[in-house]
Parts: C-alpha cells; sequence; structure tokens
C-alpha cells in the first residue's frame, strides 16, 4: 500500500465504511440490496485491505469487526447463545491451498507426509440464515441472523415451513441418542427455483403485476412479514448445516460435557460436523444431499468444480461450496476471528449478478425488419463470462426498468442463459459511490428513444402491434438483406453449404450481392476475392450455389422468409395450394383455409405476394435457374395423418431433416419433444433421453429401418 498516504487512507475508509453499512441496512434489515453480491465484495475486501495496511485506523465499530446489521426495530429480538459467524472467501486453487497452509502451521504440523485435515463440504445457498431452537425436541423459536449476535423473531413465519419439524424425532437415531434439552439448530431458508418462476407467472397475472427480483430476496421478504399466511404461500425450503446444543446445567455441548447422557467421546458420531450433520437428519431435519466429506484442499477444489459444473441443474441457488473442517476438537483449536471461524472457508462461484454501466443503446434490424434496442455495457465478467452486450427487447422493456444511458444496471447471466438487465441501480446517494474514489458517472445520461428512420437504410420506422417497431425499407434495407440472405441460404431453406454469416457479409458489403436472386449470377472471380476465399473453396461454393437450384415448394416458401412462415407452416402452405402460382394469387379468405394459418398470418402473406418487388426477386430466381416442381403431399393412410413422430438420435442413411420432410409429406406432425401424445419415436445410434421418455410412457419405438420399410 506504499501508493496511498495515511491521509487519502483515512479518508477513503470513511468512505467504505459509510457505503457498507449503507448497504447492510438495504440488506439485513429492508431486503431492498441496491448493488450486487459481487459489488459488495469488492467494498468490503477494500475496506479490509486497508485496514490490514493501516491497523491504526481499524476501529471496534468497523463493519469488518461484525457480521451483518442491527435487527428490525419491528420484530422481537433474539440474542444468539453463539454467535452466528460469517465465513471468509476463496476464489481460486491458490487461495485454497492458502487456506489449508494457514490451518497446518496453526496446528503446528510441519510434516510434509502428515495426512492432510479431512473437511466436511456443502453447497453454500444463496438463501436466508436462520437459527431454530428447540426445547426438550420442540421447536419454540426461529430468528434470523442480524448482525450475528442478536436477531429478529420469525417463529411465526418459520412454523409454516413443511420441511422444518415442529418437533424432533428420536426414532430414527440409530445411536438412540435423545435430543438435548436445548438445541440450536442452523441452517439457510431459500425458495426453489421452480417455485420462484411460478411464482412471479402467477404475480404476472395479477391486477398490480409486480414480481420478484430473485429467489434469495423473496425468500428473505416472505420471513419478515408480520402475517404468516403470506409466508405459508411462498415455496421455501430449509437445509441445516450446524448445530450449537446445551445440556440441561445450561453449559455448551462440547468434549467436556455430556450429552443425553452419554460421554461425547464415547459416541464417533459427536465428534466430527458431518457426524452431527447425520444425527440432525436421523431426527428429522433435512440435509443438503450434496454434502460430502473429502481429505485435503485438493480434494475440495474438486468437489467445488464438481458442485459448479451441475449449478444450473440444482432447483435452488448456491453461490459457492462451504468447507469445513471436520474435526469438532481441531475447530475448537483453530478458533475464531473477530468475524469468521478459521476452520471454515467460502469458495465462491463466478457470481451470476453483477453490475456495469451502460454505454450506449445501439438499434439493430432483423431479418423481418423488427428493429431491436441493445445495450452496449461496460465490459462486465459475469456468469463465468466477460458480457459487453445485452439485448433491452423492445421499448416497452426500457421504460419498465426506467432505463437510460448513462445509468449502472444490475445485469444477470445463469448458466448459458442470454445476459439481462435485471434493474437499474439507484442514481442517487450511496448506490454510486466510487469503489476506491472513482467516480463511475463517466457517461452522460441520456433518454433512450426509437428512431423515426432505420439505421441502417434511413428508410421511415413504423409501429407494429403494441411493442414492436418495424423498418419500412424491405429489400433496400442493408441489414434485412444480409439477414434475408442468412436465411435463404441456410440448411433447412435452400442449403447452400458453404454460404455462411461472413461470406453473406462480405458479399452485401461489396455490393456483389442485393437479393436472394442475385446468389445464383456469383462467378468465380467474384469470389475469388473475398477475404480468405481460394480457388477449391470457390469451386466447392458454386457447386453448392448449382445443387440449390433444385429444391421443393416448402423449401422455397420458408427460404423467401415471409412474415411468421416457418418449415411447418411453408409444408402446409405447399399442400393446401400445390403450386407457387396458386399461391400467390390467393387472397387472405383463401389463405386462412390453410391449417395453422389465421388472419395475421394469411395479412403478412398477402402482403408479402402483392409487393412487386418481391415478384421480381421470384422471377429473377426462375430466369437464373432455380426451379420448383408442384407440390404434391401423400398420405399412406388414415392412421399417419395427423400422428405425432419424433427423431432422436444418430440415423446413417439419411439427415434428419430428410426424415423429418418425407414425414411431414406422408401427413404426419414431428416433433422435437416427447410425450402422451407422440405417437412413434424413430431412435437411431445414442439415443438418449427422449427414448428414456418414450419406453416410460409407452410410445411406440421404431429403428430407422422400420423409418425406411415406411416410406418405401
Amino acid at each position: 500500500m506504499a501508493d496511498i498516504s495515511l491521509e487519502k487512507a483515512t479518508k477513503e475508509i470513511a468512505g467504505l465504511r459509510r457505503q457498507i453499512n449503507h448497504h447492510n441496512a438495504l440488506y439485513h434489515q429492508y431486503d431492498a440490496p441496491e448493488i450486487p453480491d459481487v459489488d459488495y465484495d469488492r467494498l468490503f475486501d477494500r475496506l479490509v485491505e486497508l485496514e490490514t495496511a493501516f491497523p491504526q485506523l481499524q476501529t471496534p465499530d468497523s463493519p469488518t469487526q461484525r457480521v451483518g446489521d442491527k435487527p428490525l426495530s419491528g420484530f422481537a429480538q433474539v440474542k444468539h447463545d453463539v454467535p452466528m459467524m460469517s465465513l471468509a472467501k476463496v476464489f481460486n486453487d491458490t487461495d485454497l491451498a492458502d487456506f489449508e497452509a494457514r490451518i497446518l502451521k496453526r496446528l503446528e504440523i510441519e510434516d510434509a507426509d502428515a495426512e492432510p485435515p479431512v473437511y466436511s463440504c456443502e453447497p453454500k445457498i444463496d438463501g436466508v440464515a436462520v437459527s431454530l431452537l428447540y426445547e426438550q425436541g420442540l421447536l419454540v423459536r426461529a430468528a434470523t441472523r442480524g448482525d450475528g449476535v442478536t436477531g429478529e423473531d420469525i417463529t411465526h413465519n418459520v412454523r409454516t415451513i413443511g420441511s422444518i419439524p415442529l418437533r424432533l424425532d428420536t426414532s430414527g437415531s440409530p445411536e438412540r441418542l435423545e435430543v438435548p434439552a436445548r438445541l440450536e439448530v442452523r441452517g439457510e431458508i431459500y425458495m426453489t427455483r421452480s417455485g420462484f418462476a411460478a411464482m412471479n407467472e402467477a404475480a404476472e397475472r395479477s391486477e398490480d403485476g409486480r414480481t420478484f427480483v430473485n429467489p434469495r430476496n423473496a425468500a428473505s421478504g416472505a420471513l419478515r412479514q408480520l402475517d404468516p399466511r403470506i409466508a405459508a404461500q411462498r415455496p421455501l425450503r430449509f437445509f441445516a448445516y450446524s448445530a450449537v446444543f446445551k445440556n440441561g446445567d445450561g453449559k455448551n455441548g462440547d468434549g467436556g460435557n455430556t450429552f443425553a447422557s452419554k460421554s461425547i467421546a464415547s459416541v464417533p458420531i459427536l465428534s466430527t460436523h458431518s457426524g452431527i450433520l447425520t444425527l440432525l437428519g436421523q431426527w428429522g431435519l433435512p440435509l443438503n444431499p450434496e454434502r460430502a466429506v473429502v481429505s485435503g484442499y485438493q480434494a475440495c477444489l474438486d468437489y467445488a468444480q464438481q458442485l459448479l459444473a451441475k449449478r444450473d441443474k440444482l432447483d435452488y441457488e448456491i453461490d459457492g461450496a462451504v468447507l469445513k473442517v471436520d474435526d469438532l476438537r481441531l475447530q475448537h483449536e483453530l478458533g475464531s476471528n473477530a468475524r469468521t471461524p478459521r476452520w471454515a472457508m467460502a469458495y465462491k462461484f463466478p457470481a451470476e449478478e453483477a453490475s456495469t454501466l451502460v454505454r450506449d443503446v445501439e438499434f439493430q434490424v432483423g431479418r423481418t425488419g423488427t428493429i431491436t434496442p441493445v445495450a452496449r455495457l461496460e465490459p462486465v465478467f459475469v456468469g463465468g463470462v466477460t458480457v459487453s452486450n445485452a439485448t433491452l427487447h423492445n421499448m416497452d422493456e426500457i421504460e419498465r426498468l426506467g432505463l437510460r444511458i448513462g445509468d449502472r444496471v444490475i445485469l444477470r447471466r445463469a448458466g448459458d442463459v442470454i445476459p439481462k438487465i435485471v434493474s437499474v441501480m439507484d442514481s442517487s446517494g450511496m448506490g454510486t459511490e466510487a469503489i476506491k474514489g472513482e467516480s463511475i458517472a463517466s457517461v452522460p445520461i441520456k433518454t433512450i428513444s426509437m428512431p423515426a428512420t432505420c439505421p441502417a437504410c434511413d428508410s421511415p420506422v413504423e409501429k407494429d402491434g403494441e411493442v414492436l417497431y418495424r423498418c419500412t425499407g424491405g429489400l433496400i434495407c442493408p441489414a434485412q438483406r444480409k439477414e434475408s440472405l442468412r436465411h435463404f441460404c441456410s440448411r433447412t431453406a435452400l442449403d447452400i453449404e458453404g454460404l455462411g454469416e461472413k461470406l453473406v457479409e462480405q458479399l452485401v458489403d461489396a455490393e456483389r450481392v442485393r437479393t436472394v436472386a442475385d446468389v445464383f449470377t456469383l462467378t468465380k472471380d467474384d469470389l475469388i476475392s473475398l477475404e480468405r476465399m481460394g480457388d477449391k473453396s470457390a469451386d466447392n461454393l458454386l457447386a453448392a450455389i448449382d445443387k440449390a437450384r433444385a429444391t421443393t415448394l416448402p423449401r422455397l416458401l420458408y427460404g423467401l422468409g415471409i412474415r411468421e412462415v416457418g418449415e411447418a407452416t411453408a409444408l402446409s402452405l405447399a399442400t393446401h395450394f400445390g403450386s407457387l402460382e396458386a399461391l400467390m394469387q390467393a387472397d387472405q379468405e383463401a389463405l386462412v383455409q390453410v391449417d395453422d394459418v389465421g388472419p395475421i398470418m394469411a395479412e403478412h402473406i398477402a402482403h408479402f405476394f402483392a409487393n412487386q418487388e418481391n415478384d421480381k426477386v421470384i422471377a429473377q430466381l426462375r430466369e437464373r435457374g432455380v426451379s420448383w416442381p408442384e407440390h404434391q403431399a401423400q398420405t399412406v393412410s388414415d392412421e399417419l395423418a395427423g400422428q405425432t413422430w419424433v427423431l432422436t438420435g444418430t440415423l446413417e442413411t439419411m439427415t434428419r431433416d430428410e426424415a423429418r420432410a418425407a414425414l411431414q409429406a406422408l401427413g404426419a406432425k414431428v416433433s422435437g419433444s416427447v410425450s402422451k401424445k407422440t405417437s412413434v419415436v424413430v431412435a437411431g445410434p445414442g439415443a438418449g433421453s427422449k427414448l428414456d421418455k418414450a419406453n416410460e410412457l409407452g410410445v411406440k419405438v421404431i429403428d430407422e429401418q422400420g423409418l425406411i420399410d415406411l416410406l418405401e
């Protein structure tokens, strides 16, 4: 810390304490955090760093010297028998190795060949830490952690949680250990992801339409309601993670006392943290099934990485792994610091939420002309990747968020989910102060509005429906041109292999291709002048273009990019009308007679063929050798028509697209998932969950040869 003077450190420490106290109150008392956990950790770690470098500036009332914040005044206060401490954190294998090295040093274990410590490991649930007090096996009180010493009495709400036993049952304990006269169980109350999603869906349908930001806040808010009926309606669950017990004499139960008339030293299950958890489970308290006991920090790291890999599959949110020395005697010997035990550590996972700055908002034009706002962000590491862009969907979403350019926002990315801005941080007060004394408001605040003209072609922009805006430029719009070409050449349309996104970009930018028909005028000279295009690649692409000249009516209709016309609708149109000419002459009344075509889609189709520019493109396709025979649907029998089929695994004599098209041409529907409505599943080598589901539901399963026999 040679780069900072005592005077500057004093000033920065004062600012950091002010910010941390502010955020502690919002988080612990009011369940209304302004910043994500990762930002809070940065503030706190910076304060620890400064107080370590300048110990003379550390004070007893510093946030580093206590766990949370004072309890709410609206609830009765509860003093914990033993303080509920926080956990120190590590973020990588080096820090975890250092954690074990400190343990070995304090235990004076210097032998390199000595057995490493044994650790009890479990997920770090992103919920609400609570204390449950049982007397004579009966639940008499529940309290929040509060400031670690004193919490809030939430007994009336905890009693509504079905996974928390109101009376402990000793019949499941092989040791036949009686529940101590006074037992304090610690654990985490959380809300399931599935329950949270269902609750928000119901909230969206309600009159006020207010939804919850995340499961943790929803759980915490439920526990701090005066009306227990609110908590009873929430999908709350509980996992126990430790216990503090006292005997009839009121003393803490440790190695020197007795437990249910038995010496603790004589009962192995009581000598380890994992053993205590096992005993709690035998008494009826829910335990996390992902817990494990391992030896050495490397095994702890392996456990954490395996847990991270399944993070998105769990029905509850976790933000890391908790690692504790398993031997209770060693825990006692290691002791604690002011706010954290020396024998436990939280291995934190990459945050799924982080704050960042909206530097600009740009408007992208899609294939059908839809204009979508996209936020350009200050790059931020969240959910394991660096994110610099986030879609804003539409102007209604911007209005709902109250978003402006220059705002600081909370960005969420969980698993492979597309990054999403979930809220705008408070632009006033403590929420926007700098972490190291630097201003974060480096972009002028500006409101966001939909442009009057298309950002790609300057054509007028018009509103389409309640929330969408579209460019009216059609084929003259280069943005739509690129997207239309990508779609036209895609595998499920004309299937021009080799004509991918980058080549389309180059061809349009060089003005060698203006419409989809121009693809069939390309020469070798046009292609070899492009970046990374050699003789062989050019020859291969020209061969693919030539092959695509012979296509089908359903593929052509899908490839033209008519709004809302997907593969299934294109097939239905081709089947109903038989030829492109008949379809082009159909009015809206005739179009709605087609399966899957409603009034709105009929309007889009009629509008497309009424556009003279589109007629010109279709005529040019014909002139340049593209052909499509009249479409004739066949049905094998009344039994096959209307059936739902599913393809899974690898097909060896045909592609899945070919099999899908053949089945659809015979009158069957092809789905991507197996359900009770599925008629037949075609399973090739490598078939997995879909085959399992079919067998479970008793759905008929055939192999590829069975499909070939049917098609022949």
